[in-house]
């Protein structure tokens, strides 16, 4: 079992932290199935959303939605229960990234879609989690330097990038789903509107478990209203079995090609800064201190489940921000709640039949929940961008043109699909793909490498208001990369200041004091200051010391 961490109480004895205080079985089943409710829309999005893409079958749909789920509670256990160095050992849920959303359907659609799409997303995406497990090892020294790629000007561009591209998809499903017979069909946007109506309601009126829970509340009563009009079809629910196992490489062996896999690899860039800032976010909620060996251990569950999804049909993995709002609202601390929604995710994923219910939700529905997601992810990429300094014109810069490189493969798509080699083309022909590269070569451009704490480099996740409306709050200080050794040099920075301060005080204290006729006088005011610089040095002595303390834990 995990080591279980203690602390002195009031009265001396030792006592369990809240984090790892294991609580009754029956809170535990509680707490865990709510945890579930706050995830499940977020979940089981994804699959719908990229098979949807890809033109699979009911069938190959149920299928990767029990994969999704079964993976997820296995990495949300790796996460919260810890494994050896792997696993942060906090009520972190993980669940696949909205990042690779669009990056997957560009792969895909690049491959000509179907199965023979996902066994090169597949490929892609195990070869992406064994990078960023194998870079989550790392001296703590390399993580910083390639966090400082990713400060907010180009997070908040990145987030903003991402949810502008995933809008469209979204409405593509509230017309109908792109190639069907009733697509841009009245009844479809009526539907759409009608579920995002119900969302929004629920988000401004509702307690906030209710809001937390407002996607998946949306989702189930646009499809019963569907159900009652006659436009949802709940067939293929009694042809899927009540017990199925999703296996290792169901649809095939994956292909390992160069372009998906570089495109996969940038998503993991993301998702680390995703993941880093979780991982601050729940330690501050917790009251459990996060150093750089805590956010090395939660990127290498990253990097197993996603490349664990990869062998079982499923995605790439990120810490879920949704749970990390519930966790702040409940109160409730326990990683253990996260463990036993883990167990609750992978019973239903051995459940068929639960699967195709969801399936079954029309696009109309599907489309006005995911539009709202969204659009949500956008405005966690603007109020990003809201502490950056834009009226910095390099800073305008990065943002503006990152923004119309990310709207070519949606305005110009003749490009990528005439004028391109299709390797190329599957790898550019994806906004944020195109978006994030541009925001991050030209930062580099025009501002250089962040010179500040790497923890500034993920203010927002990307997935941190999805599904949570504004009930999800981050701590007010900046998240992000771990970076313990730069508290050190800080303190050691401060520390030479004050003794510099300490040095020129006499002088400054003297010709404040003294008036020029006033010799005495002036004597008087340097003996003071003098007396004030030895209480300044004394205090940047202790400060240097403290700041010798500030040791950088080994990754």
């Amino acid at each position: 079992m995990a080591r279980v961490a203690a602390r002195l109480s009031a009265n001396g004895e030792q006592s369990t932290h809240p984090v790892d205080e294991v609580l009754p079985l029956p809170k535990l089943a509680l707490y865990g199935f709510q945890h579930v409710l706050a995830f499940y829309a977020g979940a089981v999005i994804v699959p719908i959303i990229v098979g949807s893409a890809l033109k699979l079958s009911p069938e190959q749909l149920v299928y990767l939605i029990n994969a999704d789920l079964l993976t997820c509670g296995i990495a949300s256990i790796i996460q919260a229960w810890g494994i050896g160095r792997i696993g942060a050992r906090l009520p972190l849920i993980q669940g696949v990234t909205f990042t690779a959303v669009s990056p997957m359907i560009a792969i895909g659609l690049g491959a000509g879609g179907g199965t023979a799409a996902l066994l090169v997303i597949y490929g892609a995406v195990i070869t992406a989690g064994i990078a960023t497990f194998a870079f989550a090892w790392l001296p703590a020294n390399a993580f910083r330097a390639v966090m400082r790629l990713f400060p907010p000007v180009v997070t908040g561009t990145v987030i903003t990038v991402l949810g502008i591209v995933l809008i469209p998809v979204g409405l593509n499903d509230a017309a109908g789903g792109l190639g069907s017979p009733d697509f841009g069909d009245p009844k479809n946007f009526a539907y759409a509107g009608g579920t995002m109506l119900f969302i929004l309601v629920l988000m401004k009126l509702g307690k906030p478990f209710l809001s937390s829970i407002a996607i998946l509340l949306g989702l189930v009563v646009g499809t019963a209203v569907a159900f009652l009009l006659g436009d949802a079809k709940f067939g293929d629910v009694g042809d899927a079995g009540w017990i199925g196992v999703s296996t290792p490489f169901h649809f095939g062996m994956p292909k390992f090609e160069w372009f998906p896999i570089v495109l996969m690899l940038i998503v993991m860039l993301i998702t680390m800064v995703e993941t880093t800032g979780d991982t601050y976010a729940v330690g501050d909620i917790v009251g459990k201190e996060v150093d750089s060996e805590t956010v090395a251990r939660a990127l290498r569950a990253d990097g197993a489940a996603t490349a664990l999804g990869g062998v079982l049909n499923s995605f790439p993995y990120v810490a879920f921000a949704e749970n990390v709002g519930l966790v702040r609202m409940t109160k409730v601390k326990s990683r253990f709640v996260v463990v036993a929604a883990g167990v609750f995710m992978i019973i239903l994923g051995l459940l068929p039949k639960a699967a195709a219910i969801v399936a079954a939700v029309p696009h109309g529905v599907l489309g006005g929940a995911a539009t709202v997601m969204f659009a949500m992810v956008a405005l966690a990429g603007i109020q990003t961008l809201a502490k950056v300094d834009l009226k910095e014109e390099k800073n305008a810069l990065v943002v503006g043109v990152s923004l119309a490189f990310a709207l070519l493969p949606a305005t110009v798509p003749v490009l990528f699909s005439k004028h391109m080699d299709p390797d190329l083309s599957s790898l550019l022909n994806s906004g944020v793909t195109l978006g994030a590269t541009a925001a991050i070569v030209l930062n580099l451009i025009f501002n250089g490498p962040a010179k500040d704490d790497a923890r500034t480099a993920a203010l927002v996740p990307a997935s941190a208001l999805v599904g949570t409306a504004a009930h999800v709050e981050l701590p007010a200080q900046p998240v992000g990369a771990p970076a313990d050794a730069e508290k050190g040099g800080a303190a050691e920075k401060a520390a030479s200041e004050k003794a510099g301060d300490a040095e020129d005080a006499p002088e400054k204290a003297a010709e404040k004091a003294a008036p020029e006729k006033d010799a005495a006088g002036a004597a008087g005011a340097e003996k003071v200051a003098v007396g004030r610089a030895g209480a300044a040095a004394a205090g940047s002595e202790k400060a240097v010391e403290k700041a010798d303390d500030a040791g950088t834990p080994a990754s």
